[in-house]
């Protein structure tokens, strides 16, 4: 999995301590009311598209090349649907961070789900009665994206 020069250099000085980093994330459903999941190369589960914003990036532009980077699907964002923070993540290589993350509720507006890079092993479609199991980190974000037009949710 591609790791992006900035957060390379980082880790050139800091090692496998834990960075704090910026993250976005997209619930993103198509007009059957499905959600794209992709299931992850690094560690092997199910999940919604994630990544870091590149330096001065946009969140929203973000996750609009995110989702395309890994799925082939073009998105637009309709609001945030929550900020949260991670628990630790350790990366098989060791590298650990914990991420302050924006998530979107995005519409799909085209192309084909399918796996468009190497993060992911899968990726796919999934009716919200029939998703994999998904970690519940995972969930919060899907449930939060649920209500349509509700206020991006935040934990206090």
């Amino acid at each position: 999995m591609p790791v992006d020069d900035f957060i390379l250099r980082l880790r050139e000085k800091v090692g496998h301590d834990p960075l704090w980093l910026p993250g976005v994330s997209a619930v993103v459903f198509n007009e059957a009311g499905e959600i794209l999941l992709g299931q992850r190369a690094d560690f092997g589960y199910w999940s919604i598209p994630a990544g870091v914003p590149d330096p001065g990036e946009e969140p929203a532009a973000a996750i609009v090349r995110e989702v395309y980077e890994e799925t082939a699907v073009h998105v637009v964002p309709e609001r945030i649907s929550s900020v949260t923070v991670t628990p630790e993540v350790v990366y098989p290589n060791g590298d650990a961070c914990r991420y302050m993350n924006v998530t979107f509720r995005c519409r799909a507006t085209g192309g084909v789900a399918k796996v468009n890079d190497d993060e992911s092993l899968a990726v796919g479609w999934f009716r919200l009665d029939d998703l994999p199991d998904l970690n519940d980190t995972t969930r919060v974000r899907i449930d939060r994206a649920l209500a349509a037009d509700g206020p991006a949710w935040f934990a206090s």
